[in-house]
């Protein structure tokens, strides 16, 4: 069983920074794509950025040139760098991968969530 554990999270002012991690832990044969999406209270989850294991990106209008996603395939882990932090950005990151087993179908897991609140 793959599980997906994040850490980083926090309070921040405006303007600051933070780095959200998420490893893949467990029995893995391969990671996919890995991303990270955000949910503010009362609000839908959204995408904030996906990588692909050859490192191709994508991002959300709202964070491009202000968050930057990272990954190391040798740990399983992906990263998202967080800079010019908006009070907009308060919600909770959840990142997500698609596992690859050796046999059968890839599928998609998600991390617990971690909390990130900007303050004005």
């Amino acid at each position: 069983q793959v599980q997906l554990v994040e850490s980083g999270g926090g309070l921040v002012q405006a303007g600051g920074s933070l780095r959200l991690s998420c490893a893949a832990v467990g029995s893995i044969f391969s990671i996919g794509v890995m991303g990270w999406y955000r949910q503010a209270p009362g609000k839908q989850r959204e995408l904030v950025a996906t990588i692909t294991r050859g490192g191709s990106t994508d991002y959300a209008d709202s964070v491009k040139g202000r968050f930057t996603i990272s990954r190391d395939n040798a740990k399983n882990t992906v990263y998202l760098q967080m800079n010019s932090l908006k009070p907009e950005d308060t919600a909770v990151y959840y990142c997500n991968a698609n596992v690859i087993p050796i046999v059968g179908r890839s599928y998609d897991i998600w991390g617990q969530g971690t909390q990130v609140t900007v303050s004005s």
